[in-house]
């Protein structure tokens, strides 16, 4: 019987209570800095790869290859035997050969059927050359590039659906969605602006309106826009996009919180970092990113908030998962916000940097379960979640930390809680429940009119301040 079937078969039982699993992370304070294999009873990861500059991870239909950013490329790891994942391949230096090469700062990479996207840098300031690396994965151990979409402004994130991209294009005052055909010559086929279906945005700095994330499905973009909120967009015919619903404050609430001091770039509320829907697209999770500052200490780490969008136009909260605690909160401390996720069959699996890795059943929206916590709060620092086979494992990449070095982990789909060096930090995380049409002060498409706000007119040295912050995200 082929491994992935017998894995399968498996099921939820691919780590019972009792069982002990070693996995290669050093114990803190380890005096010769050795990785010596540290012991989960009950729970933990069944293996881990090393990979320098690990930032987000896909894994492949079948669930044997997991597609890994590292920041100076890409690597491609067999994930077929999930006690012994191994580096099929690994590109590095991309695009050298041409002028303002290589393409740097690479912190996304997606994949659809037998190409990868490959996008970069993630902020400004990181590369000289900047675009979309569309790779021809057909064979996995020896990847090929196919085509290179070269652009004016960085690519923080991406979104790839059979041979469309759909790219971050922050540039300047320009915060925008593009739409690139990457069928032989890529050529960009549409857009999507916040500003050009609202001009009262316009009134806000760029930083606040930023398009940090994109997710399609079915012909909807889901628009991670910062403290402009989420947006659903029709994509259906790429030129041209038509708003559907905002989950999010009106710009005047923005502003008005902006100019009093009630919100800030980093801190909440706000925050729309990362978005992606159900299979049936009928529920909505929005990650907040975000920390807490001396003047705001209430103001992070950010949760994951859960919407029901059974009716597109009218997203309907239902409750809020929690973050796990931070011993220091601030953007200088320890990171326990939510960052990338990812659902899968009623189960929402989710990362929350050095807070961890999550599984949630939230077949009952209003009332989110955790099955699974996994932590190890000095040594691993999680980027994202992502299915491999269904009830058998799923795979998280860590970055860095000061104590070890960046990595891919295999952990097994199924239940239970191991936290090191949380010590007496954490009993359990709470869910906030709510449900009704969005809060005061947020807004659909029809917000609410946008006054003036000329404190906030320019991008400022504050703002500029944050982007380099953003060079560690």
């Amino acid at each position: 019987m082929r491994r992935r079937e017998a894995l399968s078969l498996l099921g939820g039982a691919a780590l019972l209570p009792g069982r002990v699993a070693g996995h290669p992370t050093p114990p803190e304070n380890d005096p010769d800095g050795t990785p010596p294999t540290r012991t989960d009873t009950g729970y933990g990861p069944l293996a881990r790869v090393e990979l320098e500059g690990a930032t987000e991870a896909v894994v492949s239909d079948d669930g044997t290859t997991a597609y890994v950013a590292a920041t100076t490329g890409y690597a491609v790891v067999d994930i077929s035997d999930p006690d012994e994942p191994r580096v099929l391949a690994e590109r590095r230096d991309l695009m050298a050969d041409r002028e303002g090469g290589p393409l740097d700062g690479i912190y996304d990479v997606k994949l659809s059927g037998e190409t990868l996207l490959v996008v970069g840098p993630a902020n400004p300031g990181m590369s000289e050359l900047s675009g979309a690396l569309f790779v021809d994965i057909s064979d996995p151990e020896s990847p090929e590039r196919r085509t290179f979409y070269e652009t004016d402004y960085p690519i923080h994130n991406a979104f790839l659906d059979g041979s469309r991209a759909y790219l971050t294009a922050n540039d300047g005052a320009d915060r925008e969605l593009a739409i690139v055909d990457g069928v032989d010559e890529p050529s960009r086929v549409g857009t999507w602006s916040l500003v050009e279906h609202d001009g009262r945005w316009a009134e806000l700095p760029p930083l606040p309106r930023t398009v940090h994330d994109v997710f399609v499905q079915d012909g909807v973009a889901y628009l991670a826009h910062w403290d402009a909120g989420t947006w659903l967009v029709d994509v259906s015919d790429p030129a041209a996009p038509t708003a559907i619903a905002h989950v999010g404050r009106g710009p005047e609430t923005v502003a008005d919180e902006y100019e009093s001091g009630t919100d800030g770039y980093d801190t909440l509320p706000g925050n729309s970092h990362y978005a992606a829907v159900d299979e049936a697209g009928d529920l909505l999770a929005v990650g907040r990113e975000a920390w807490a500052t001396e003047e705001r200490p209430e103001g992070g780490p950010g949760g994951i908030d859960l919407y029901d969008i059974s009716t597109p136009a009218e997203p309907t909260h239902r409750s809020t998962i929690e973050p796990p605690p931070s011993p220091d909160a601030t953007q200088d401390g320890v990171w326990t916000t939510a960052h990338n996720f990812e659902f899968r069959d009623g189960i929402l699996y989710s990362s929350w940097y050095r807070g961890g890795v999550k599984r949630h059943d939230v077949s009952d929206p209003s009332a989110p379960r955790e099955l699974t916590w996994w932590a190890d709060l000095p040594h691993a620092e999680f980027w994202t979640a992502r299915v491999a086979v269904p009830g058998s494992t799923f795979v998280a990449p860590s970055r860095a930390t000061a104590e070890s070095p960046a990595a891919l982990y295999v952990f097994p789909d199924a239940d239970g809680r191991t936290l090191w060096g949380y010590d007496d930090l954490v009993t359990a995380t709470p869910t906030r429940t709510g449900a009704g049409t969005p809060a005061e002060g947020e807004s659909n498409v029809g917000a609410p009119g946008f006054g003036a706000l000329t404190a906030l007119a320019g991008v400022g040295l504050g703002s500029l301040a944050w982007w380099h912050s953003r060079n560690r995200r």
